[in-house]
């Protein structure tokens, strides 16, 4: 596996490049010692595993987890000093982290764990969602990570760039600006890890993110079209009238 290790102290690196030397199936290809450079190397170098850290100048490790873009994901492994809130976030998530100073077998088992991820991407994918969602308690609810299918590849999309979810029998398209993606759960599952206060249901079959109406015309005393700002126009059902309501008192 090509692997990147970052972490700003040269020491911590050299420790985890020293560890993964005698496994014979990985191969560190780069290192960095900031987010920003993480995002850059992870672009051009395309690894299939980062050990990355969490406390950085410039960008933290919740940050380049959030930052990631393309199709091809790499898998993450956290790298941590002792954080009680980090550690319970990622127990809760089954998110696989490493603890400081790193000791060879626990560094091993992560490495095995991520090789059975490999050629994995929905897993890699959800993965990645798990600790954008483990991430500090001032972060904003709009952080959260969907994931989305694109062909082969699944994509991760913060939860302000999605305009609507749209059921079509068994299938759940995500909306964006200029695109529509296949969804990996239910609307129903997809409604309770949503922010409550961005997203609204306004038809069994729909739930649209309320900073992108840009209209709503009402159709009858109960039935009201509503215009998003790419100019998709969703019927609100007589049943979820409710929730329109809510909407035209904010």
């Amino acid at each position: 596996m090509t692997t990147l290790i970052v972490d700003d102290e040269p020491i911590a690196r050299r420790v985890l490049r020293e560890g993964l030397e005698p496994l014979p199936d990985v191969e560190v290809v780069g290192e960095a010692d900031n987010g920003r450079t993480a995002l850059a190397q992870i672009e051009k170098l395309r690894p299939e595993l980062v050990f990355l850290d969490l406390q950085m100048p410039v960008m933290s490790g919740f940050e380049v987890v959030r930052n990631l873009a393309g199709e091809t994901m790499p898998i993450i492994v956290i790298v941590t000093a002792f954080d009680q809130h980090a550690v319970q976030a990622f127990e809760a998530g089954a998110i696989d982290y490493l603890l400081k100073p790193v000791q060879d077998a626990r560094l091993q088992k992560a490495v095995e764990r991520a090789r059975s991820l490999r050629h994995q991407p929905l897993e890699i994918a959800n993965h990645l969602a798990k600790i954008a969602a483990a991430a500090e308690p001032s972060a904003p609810p709009t952080s959260r990570k969907i994931v989305a299918r694109s062909g082969p590849d699944y994509l991760l999309l913060d939860t302000k760039e999605v305009l609507a979810f749209q059921a079509e029998r068994e299938l759940v398209w995500i909306i964006t600006e200029k695109q529509r993606l296949l969804a990996t759960q239910s609307l129903r599952g997809i409604e309770e890890r949503l922010p409550a206060s961005h997203f609204q249901r306004v038809h069994r079959n729909a739930l649209v993110n309320v900073n992108h109406i840009r209209k709503m015309s009402p159709l009858s005393s109960q039935r009201w079209l509503i215009t998003l700002s790419n100019s998709l126009q969703i019927v609100a059902s007589k049943r979820q009238a409710h929730h329109i309501r809510q909407i035209l008192h904010w």
